[in-house]
């Protein structure tokens, strides 16, 4: 027979909401950063198609 399961106290709840919140926050910090390096032309690991109308020079 089924038998219900015991109720999670608010504060494993909450840990755990936070850890889950502040995975998604490294995230999108590690995005944001690798969107500024391609953005300045600085990335070293990220590779972009340059348009013609860039002032950059491709190395």
């Amino acid at each position: 027979m089924a038998v219900p399961k015991k109720r999670i106290s608010m504060s494993k709840k909450r840990i755990r909401r936070n850890i889950w919140k502040k995975r998604g926050y490294l995230t999108a910090v590690k995005a944001l950063s690798l969107a500024k390096s391609v953005s300045t032309g600085y990335s070293k690991s990220f590779f972009v198609q340059q348009t013609s109308n860039s002032n950059k020079v491709l190395e």
